[in-house]
């Protein structure tokens, strides 16, 4: 990966599904924290922590956001990029297999630098061992000869500021946790904070839509604004085939249903998740490996993927045995007989 593509911001890791095309994804993204909707802790703090550091005209500290995918984490790290007036270095956990590969990158930083790396937790062992000493004391240790001819040789890096994020904090090695001095937790976002964030985007693409339509989109949006700008343009590709452009409530409606979106924001794969459990585990308790070989899915992909808005609405329940169904997913399946499975 060129320097040129990481300071311009190139995320090679980003789903499909999630941007039509590189100039939607600019657009898309809110470029200051006053144009940011939702996480209002979070943004209250982090504009404190940004005023702070300009008045002192110090680089602000390393930032750790953590949290579901989709929720703005990538946003915001762009945002203090724009607010602190520095360029941003983008890269990846996965990107980074070698030592050589973050001690290039730690070394070319410009004093003020953002470096981000996303999925932070998937750093090998070997190369995030440098980054303590290089978030610390901003300095990296060389290491050339073998054996009792070893030497080491300090090398002075330029203040910089490391922006962190994960979807698994808890994977965080505790060395590498501890040295950051600002973690965020970003929560799924409320109906009306999503129906915000979809009338703004409808603004933006020249959508439309009514205010009924923005409602609907952001119910579905199992509380996440990638999800709700998703299923916006879907409904919109739709709207400009069946209905000349103009989203009403009934249009909208048809679309997500088409989409396979529930009026609980439930995809295929999430209700495959369930009735798997309920059909095949007699509701559980089951084991995520048995579930995941069961309806023939990564067990990461229904962790990090399926899992948080289920447990987050109570539709399924994390036990010391394994999951199990919950009250949520009998009312929304429409199973009567509860009693056989709880």
């Amino acid at each position: 990966m060129s320097r040129e593509s990481i300071i311009r911001g190139d995320d090679t890791s980003s789903s499909a599904n999630d941007v039509s095309t590189e100039d939607t994804v600019v657009s898309l993204r809110p470029q200051s924290l006053q144009e940011y909707v939702g996480q209002s802790d979070v943004v209250d703090s982090l504009k404190i922590a940004l005023n702070a550091a300009k008045k002192r005209n110090e680089p602000m500290e390393h930032i750790l956001f953590h949290g579901p995918p989709g929720l703005g984490k990538t946003t915001l790290a762009h945002i203090i990029s724009k607010e602190m007036g520095a360029d941003l270095v983008h890269t990846s956990g996965p990107a980074l297999d070698k030592p050589v590969d973050i001690v290039g990158i730690l070394s070319n930083l410009n004093a003020g630098e953002i470096l981000f790396i996303d999925e932070i937790h998937r750093l090998p062992h070997t190369v995030e061992e440098y980054l303590y000493s290089a978030m610390e004391d901003f300095q990296v240790d060389f290491i050339y000869g073998k054996g009792a001819f070893a030497k080491t040789l300090p090398f002075q890096l330029k203040q910089f500021t490391l922006v962190g994020a994960t979807t698994r904090a808890g994977l965080l090695t505790p060395p590498l946790r501890d040295r950051f001095g600002i973690m965020y937790h970003l929560d799924f976002y409320s109906p009306e904070e999503l129906s915000k964030v979809v009338e703004r985007s409808s603004s933006i693409l020249g959508i439309d839509i009514s205010e009924a339509a923005c409602r609907e989109i952001a119910r579905r949006s199992r509380g996440t604004p990638r999800i709700a700008n998703r299923l916006l343009r879907r409904v919109r590709d739709y709207s400009d085939v069946k209905n000349s452009g103009i989203v009403d409530i009934d249009i909208t409606v048809v679309a997500l249903d088409r989409e396979g979106v529930d009026k609980e924001g439930l995809d295929r794969l999430d209700r495959q998740y369930l009735t798997t459990i309920v059909d095949n585990y007699n509701g559980g308790p089951v084991g995520i490996d048995a579930l995941a070989a069961t309806v023939n899915e990564e067990v990461q992909t229904l962790v990090d993927v399926v899992e948080p808005y289920l447990l987050k609405m109570g539709f399924v329940l994390r036990t010391p045995g394994g999951r199990r169904i919950g009250e949520a997913s009998l009312q929304h399946l429409g199973i009567k007989d509860r009693w056989k499975l709880l």
